[in-house]
């Protein structure tokens, strides 16, 4: 039997620094035409062929921090999904927790329309999880799943763009007030 390979604590520490270079350069011009992995690299403190040990070009190293992110809050969700002693506000707040850790990065990321897509995908699957492990018949003209959780995913957007002045308790129980059942 083979245990897993520990990654490199190396290897992990580059890759935050990449990571928080390109989101550092960002915040300072977002537009991606002007991104090149030699700034990512002199920001990071590294040079370029350590960045392509690690990505095949900068798209790659967006798409794996929006993986990242988007694991991580899949991961969350599944845990408060199979946590029945929590209640529905709860959850949620746990939830928008976590968006708030990682807000810096949701922001470049809404920019550049790596995450919206991704996010409504994901709480989609949220939604349709709760209506069918849900107790009691919904009426066929209840508000489509779809509708929902755009509406979600808007509300969501709005807050971390421009309404982090709420707390994640606050926008929690905003939706709950909006969501009173499925």
């Amino acid at each position: 039997m083979s245990t897993p390979k520990k990654e490199d604590p190396r290897t992990i520490r580059s890759r935050e620094m990449f990571k928080n270079a390109v989101f550092s350069l960002l915040s300072e011009d977002s537009t991606m035409s002007n991104l090149t992995v030699q700034k990512i690299a002199a920001k990071a403190g590294l040079n370029r062929t350590t960045f392509y040990l690690h990505y095949q070009d900068i798209e790659d190293l967006l798409a794996q921090i929006t993986d990242e992110i988007l694991q991580g809050l899949s991961d969350k969700m599944v845990d408060l999904i199979h946590a029945k002693d929590l209640p529905e506000k709860q959850k949620l707040t746990q939830v928008l927790d976590y968006l708030y850790i990682h807000r810096n990065y949701l922001l470049t990321l809404f920019k550049m329309n790596q995450f919206e897509e991704q996010l409504f995908l994901l709480l989609k699957q949220l939604v349709e999880t709760r209506r069918k492990n849900t107790k009691k018949d919904l009426p066929a003209d209840y508000v489509a799943v779809e509708i929902k959780t755009a509406s979600v995913v808007g509300i969501i957007m709005w807050w971390i763009k421009k309404g982090l002045h709420f707390s994640s308790d606050y926008i929690a129980n905003q939706i709950h007030l909006m969501y009173r059942g499925q």
